[in-house]
């Protein structure tokens, strides 16, 4: 894409026109659910992040655990404080699948510290990106019972400091290197393992529209749904399958039948955009925020 912004403003501003449908402004009701991840704007630290947030209007702000890390979690923790923001999720947990076992030991390590970060940011979960295959490893099974074993040791543990393990299933396309649970169905079948408060599930609108079966293990989401993130499957594809989350209305995703099976399902906590784009990522932060506001409200809230 030569000109980030006009591409992804294609739905807002036909033929160079001014866009159709205003920004919304600080205030407006429309915004009072929506989330701003901070990989959408990559380049935002937490501060700048925050800030962001307050000018455009939105209520919550997801927060990645390396940015956080940069400033420390009680700097963070206070940044939000201060300007009113929820925590809609922080990323990320998870890496739960390594054969070694003192590899495995680390992980658990680290995975109690995010929950400590999460516990601090008062997050309304933690996501968990269980991993992938080991390297050289073509035993599936054997990685999905390490990373069931991981869920099993840290649920405890994420209750007594008041937090959500949120299991994030990923499209298959990343099950080699990021997730070995590939649909809604399998993350609820190990969720349902535990109290509904302790282990729940995030249900992105990029990793399960294609499930022929999403609308049905939606429903059977009910209390457990502990987060909703939402970006568009572009394509084609760019060569790091990574970088295809588009804003939404650039792709092929029904963004409403997806919302409406969440709330329908009890869902009435953030909706969380969470896109990673190189384009995007290159464009003025501000004028991202600006237009995945207007795509939300536009593309994701009607009905």
């Amino acid at each position: 894409m030569t000109d980030a912004l006009s591409t992804m403003d294609t739905l807002d501003v036909p033929s160079g026109r001014p866009a159709g449908v205003p920004t919304p402004i600080p205030g407006d009701p429309r915004l009072a659910r929506l989330s701003l991840n901070q990989r959408t704007t990559e380049r935002w630290s937490v501060a700048e992040a925050v800030a962001g947030c307050v000018r455009a209007g939105l209520p919550a702000v997801g927060l990645w655990r390396e940015p956080v890390q940069e400033i420390g979690v009680p700097a963070a923790a206070r940044l939000v404080a201060d300007a009113g923001l929820r925590v809609s999720s922080l990323c990320r947990g998870g890496f739960l699948t390594a054969a070694d076992p003192a590899r495995w030991r680390q992980a658990l390590d680290d995975n109690r510290r995010a929950i400590d970060e999460a516990a601090e940011l008062a997050a309304a979960c933690l996501v968990m990106v269980v991993g992938g295959l080991p390297e050289g490893s073509r035993d599936l099974a054997g990685a999905r019972d390490r990373m069931a074993d991981g869920i099993a040791e840290l649920a405890p543990y994420a209750t007594r400091r008041g937090v959500r393990l949120a299991l994030e299933p990923m499209h298959p396309i990343f099950c080699a290197d990021r997730g070995v649970l590939s649909t809604l169905g399998q993350a609820l079948d190990l969720a349902e393992r535990f109290p509904a408060q302790q282990v729940g599930v995030v249900v992105d609108t990029f990793h399960v529209w294609w499930d022929p079966d999403v609308l049905g293990q939606i429903a059977r989401a009910r209390g457990r749904i502990a987060g909703f993130q939402v970006c568009d499957w572009i394509t084609p594809l760019p060569p790091d399958a990574l970088l295809s989350r588009g804003m939404m209305g650039d792709g092929h995703i029904d963004f409403p039948l997806l919302r409406r099976a969440v709330e329908r399902a009890g869902y009435t906590g953030d909706i969380e955009v969470e896109i990673f784009n190189a384009d995007v990522w290159a464009a003025d932060p501000d004028e991202v925020v600006a237009t995945l506001a207007r795509r939300y409200v536009t593309q994701v809230l009607p009905d």
